[in-house]
């Protein structure tokens, strides 16, 4: 059986319960983490002391694109990764960039207590913003990033969408079409299943 290393409010560990519950009918156990107060056992499994982390049987896997490729090569239906390698290696690419124009961000907004936190705090914001008006033309043709069907990057992007309010980020409205986007990704039964009690308050 597997056993997923959560944290109820880290959007890493937030993707890796959507694949899960997108899988369905899966036999796997989630193994809530305090963030403040982590077991010794984290830092022996990853050695960033970082969740999530999946373990099955003598398997240890960390980093959340690389977990959720795992259990979508375990177990194929729905299949999130598309099948065919071009459009595959585009989606890794996709994850690639998603880390790099909206995650980095992340670790500023959660975790910055230093002197100048808010100023940067700010910036991520500003910046998580315009990137986000980016993908509007590309929603405005297709109802996923990579088109009709529901793949890895749409998982990938989800819980940043989810915390938009609670980072305190407003798109304007000529970013409808994310915003579109962003509901028809929240309305999928895995999604909702997906969410902890905590990140249910996080959106009003």
């Amino acid at each position: 059986m597997m056993e997923l290393y959560s944290s109820a409010t880290c959007p890493f560990s937030h993707r890796c319960r959507f694949v899960l519950c997108e899988k369905g009918g899966m036999d796997y156990e989630i193994k809530e983490v305090d963030l403040f107060n982590k077991p010794e056992e984290i830092s022996a499994m990853n050695p960033y002391g970082q969740v999530p982390i999946l373990v099955e049987r003598d398997l240890i896997l960390y980093e959340s694109n690389i977990i959720n490729e795992y259990i979508d090569e375990r177990f194929p239906h729905p299949q999130l990764m598309p099948a065919d390698p071009q459009t595959r290696a585009k989606a890794r690419l996709m994850l690639f960039n998603l880390e790099k124009l909206f995650f980095r961000h992340v670790d500023t907004l959660e975790n910055d207590r230093s002197e100048n936190a808010a100023v940067a705090q700010e910036k991520a914001c500003i910046e998580i913003r315009e990137n986000l008006m980016m993908l509007s033309g590309p929603l405005q043709r297709s109802k996923y990033l990579m088109g009709d069907e529901l793949t890895m990057p749409d998982v990938a992007l989800a819980p940043l969408l989810w915390r938009l309010q609670h980072y305190g980020i407003e798109l304007p409205k000529s970013a409808a079409a994310v915003e579109k986007y962003a509901q028809i990704v929240f309305s999928r039964p895995a999604f909702i299943e997906s969410l902890t009690a905590q990140e249910k308050i996080m959106r009003r």
